[in-house]
């Protein structure tokens, strides 16, 4: 199984980042274009970010956590297609798929949220006083809740093409409803009360508190967003595993 999953890792980085000259330099330079897209639009309207007083730290602190997640969301759900040629060697199983995705994809995005939170740090001259653990926790919550969603549409979209649709056009206001842009703390309260039960608030949360030392973010709830990611990831391989042989005729 290693040596499948290795092969696959191997066949996607030749695919997604060798085919042009930018490769991986494009995986890094598209959150921190986002990221001074967002400060420099925010800076014209205000003074200070909500929390801090750089912001490129603020925004990249929300942005690159629901980068994260939306990205391995996408790339585990499309797991199953994008690897159906290999899916019919009987030693390669849609598992062997999906955790070569997840691996490669998180260890991508792990490094990349270093690059930019330590190079803004240097550029910008800020005094680095970091909770690694809260970072570690964030990065780790983050992978488990877009496997977990991942899984489910893995299922859905291939029974369902039309879901596929459907799905990006729901989680369109997921961007504005994650915490990217201000603070849970500071929204009202009749929407903390709806916004709480969005998982990917509590990483974007968690990974601020581990950012700055005096943001408490008592908000976050761990232990929720485990629990879903838990129960997407049980639901969604049951479904794979039923419905497998039927998906690969499609």
């Amino acid at each position: 199984m290693a040596r499948t999953v290795v092969a696959l890792m191997l066949r996607e980085i030749a695919t997604t980042y060798g085919r042009s000259a930018g490769g991986y330099v494009w995986a890094l330079l598209e959150p921190i274009l986002g990221v001074a897209l967002l400060s420099i639009i925010f800076s014209m309207a205000f003074r200070e970010p909500s929390l801090g007083t750089n912001f490129p730290l603020f925004y990249a602190t929300g942005f690159l956590p629901f980068a994260m997640f939306n990205d391995l969301t996408n790339k585990v759900a499309a797991s199953v297609r994008y690897s159906r040629p290999f899916l019919a060697y009987p030693s390669v199983t849609f598992m062997d798929a999906m955790l070569a995705r997840v691996i490669l994809n998180a260890l991508t995005h792990t490094t990349v949220i270093a690059i930019v939170l330590s190079g803004i740090f240097i550029i910008f001259q800020l005094p680095v006083v970091v909770d690694m653990m809260s970072i570690f926790e964030c990065l780790v919550m983050t992978t488990i809740l877009a496997v977990g969603v991942g899984t489910c549409n893995c299922y859905l979209m291939t029974a369902f093409p039309l879901y596929e649709r459907a799905w990006g056009i729901a989680t369109r206001p997921l961007f504005l409803m994650s915490g990217v842009f201000f603070l849970y703390d500071q929204m009202p309260a009749k929407a903390q009360d709806f916004l709480w039960y969005n998982p990917i608030l509590h990483c974007v949360g968690l990974m601020r508190r581990g950012i700055y030392p005096t943001y408490d973010a008592t908000y976050v709830s761990p232990g929720y967003v485990f629990g879903i990611s838990i129960v997407l990831i049980v639901f969604g391989l049951l479904m794979l595993v039923r419905n497998y042989r039927n998906l690969m005729e499609r």
